[in-house]
């Protein structure tokens, strides 16, 4: 019966980054540096509300855009990095990746082109191909992961595409968005008929005084959709909730997939959610001053070792080049996790762009981090 299945789903394969880690669970003893999951609990405010929520009751569906109070907390929110979009511009969703497959069933066509980045989340290219639509890869400035604006506007007027995915911070390379970038991008985008979808998950972890995003202009703001959320801020990454926001145009038929998909997020983790918003962002920002000071650690050691890499200023991955060792990033993950039993995600998890480097997460303890990195070095010195 297999003939049946859908050709479109056969040809996607799992996450690279879900294969690897399939591998490391085998390897008794591996220090993981893969999954992006954030070591720290979820703040007790946050649980507290979870629970009086279920005593209370409020465990039957929400409406299928979220509750308003929570709506209208992300809108109060997301006005304080000069991002305005009302509440009944904005949808709860189980989880970010939700969000972007709602957001890629609602707007594309069959064969409607995409521009998605590389290195870049793989969720982008295969949610763009289980829509139908086809997916073409912008690539980044090779010295520090930013957006090529020059080779951006060759790739729209030759491709004329109906969407393009920007994805800052970024995951896998850490890199934010630079004011100067940002404001390039508007003068290209505001006169193109695209949609820009601007995936900002990493947002409340980034280094640098200001925050910039696309989202902030308003001359673009008929054709953003934004897609945030919960699980990096509030280390709430099990408890599925995110966000996207979009003007009506878009929200209106983003919600009919939303409400045939999943209905609504799970009610209680949305009043979590609002808790975390009104009561926890002190927690937050404590939690990302403890990444900043595992970004340098691992940053420092890793120079020491001889690899190339860029000071990340943004989410909690770093991502080295391995050129100089002329082996694949493949080969060289599985040797530090069979030789050293550290375990990373090759570079070619995350797209062409990617090849050439591998992504370790710092979502882990100094003395972690410490024990990895005396491995990689007894490690790479034999080869």
């Amino acid at each position: 019966m297999e003939n049946k299945v859908s050709q479109r789903v056969k040809n996607i394969e799992i996450s690279g980054i879900r294969k690897f880690y399939n591998k490391v669970v085998k390897v008794d003893g591996a220090i993981s540096l893969t999954i992006g999951q954030p070591d720290f609990p979820v703040p007790d405010k946050i649980k507290k509300a979870m629970i009086d929520a279920i005593n209370e009751n409020k465990t039957g569906y929400t409406s299928n855009a979220g509750i308003l109070e929570l709506r209208q907390e992300i809108s109060d929110n997301l006005k304080k990095d000069n991002i305005h979009f009302d509440a009944d511009e904005i949808c709860i969703t189980v989880g970010g990746s939700e969000g972007i497959m709602s957001v890629f069933s609602a707007v594309l066509n069959p064969m409607d082109k995409v521009l998605i980045p590389t290195p870049a989340y793989p969720a982008y290219e295969n949610c763009v191909r289980i829509a139908g639509g086809e997916t073409i890869e912008y690539e980044l400035n090779n010295s520090d992961f930013s957006i090529n604006i020059d080779g951006l506007k060759d790739l729209i007027k030759l491709h004329k595409p109906k969407a393009i995915v920007l994805s800052f911070p970024c995951n896998p390379t850490g890199a934010v968005l630079s004011r100067e970038a940002r404001d390039g991008l508007c003068e290209i985008l505001k006169n193109e008929d695209i949609i820009i979808i601007t995936d900002e998950m990493y947002s409340a972890l980034t280094y640098t005084k200001e925050y910039y995003s696309v989202a902030q202009f308003e001359e673009l703001k008929n054709k953003i959709i934004l897609i945030n959320g919960f699980s990096k801020i509030f280390s709430m990454t099990g408890l599925r909730i995110g966000y996207v926001c979009a003007p009506r145009c878009f929200m209106d038929h983003i919600m009919k997939v939303h409400q045939y998909s999943v209905s609504s997020a799970p009610s209680v983790v949305q009043y979590g959610a609002l808790i975390g918003l009104r009561s926890c962002i002190d927690e937050a920002k404590e939690m990302r001053d403890q990444f900043k000071i595992r970004r340098d650690f691992l940053y420092e050691g890793l120079i020491k070792l001889g690899f190339d890499v860029k000071l990340p200023d943004g989410a909690f991955y770093m991502f080295p080049s391995i050129k100089k060792f002329n082996m694949d990033s493949e080969k060289f993950c599985e040797k530090l996790l069979e030789n050293a039993k550290v375990a990373v995600v090759p570079g070619s998890a995350f797209g062409i762009g990617g090849e050439g480097y591998f992504r370790a997460s710092y979502a882990c303890s100094i003395e972690q981090l410490k024990e990895a990195l005396k491995r990689i070095e007894l490690e790479i010195k034999k080869w």
